[in-house]
């Protein structure tokens, strides 16, 4: 079966690719079709943007579709601060990957190391049904200093630390990202379920 991941990101798509095969499940995304819709993600949260982008690739291709979204809080910054859903959207623009490392390594020199954390919606639509699911990760640091080191499609991970090694996410090694790799099963559970 195929199921479309509506992202251009391939870092999110190989996330998931490998664990979805083994269920005979196909991923597929953006670049594999030749659909681009310019969408407005402009939901409270990112439950409400994943449905957003999956609902409209759904309706163009009638492929069963996933999509994804996330959403960054900190902890003791100000709300205005916070960037939530708009990670790569500060004052209405849109920040490339060196603008982010540059805008969030400044944040964490006015407030000290970060405690931050992921929130992740994700939204699947199959034969016309709406499902969603949501989870986080767990917390690490956002710091001052970037790393040289630049990791395609994460780009905070230049300035984000794991607790757990004290390191750059971008310097983790493959054996030491088994370690520490948070368990997602669930995730894949609730596609596989919700395909059937």
């Amino acid at each position: 079966m195929k199921l479309l991941f509506a992202t251009t990101n391939l870092s999110k798509v190989n996330r998931f690719k490998s664990k979805l095969l083994k269920h005979n499940i196909e991923l597929i995304s953006l670049k594999d079709i030749d659909i681009d819709l310019d969408i407005e993600e402009d939901g409270k949260n990112a439950i409400e943007n994943a449905l957003i982008k999956a609902r409209a690739y759904y309706s163009k291709t009638n492929v069963p579709t996933i999509a994804m979204d996330d959403t960054l809080y900190f902890d003791n910054i100000p709300d205005n601060k916070q960037p939530g859903t708009n990670v790569r959207r500060v004052d209405n623009k849109r920040l490339s990957d060196e603008e982010m490392i540059v805008y969030y390594s400044n944040l964490a020199k006015e407030y000290g190391n970060i405690t931050a954390r992921w929130i992740y919606g994700i939204a699947l639509i199959n034969n016309n049904k709406e499902y969603t699911y949501t989870w986080s990760k767990e917390d690490f640091y956002i710091v001052d200093k970037p790393t040289d080191k630049r990791n395609l499609g994460y780009p905070l991970n230049s300035i984000s630390i794991n607790k757990k090694l004290n390191k750059y996410f971008v310097d983790i090694s493959e054996e030491e990202k088994l370690l520490i790799e948070e368990d997602e099963s669930d995730v894949i559970n609730f596609i596989v379920s919700n395909l059937k």
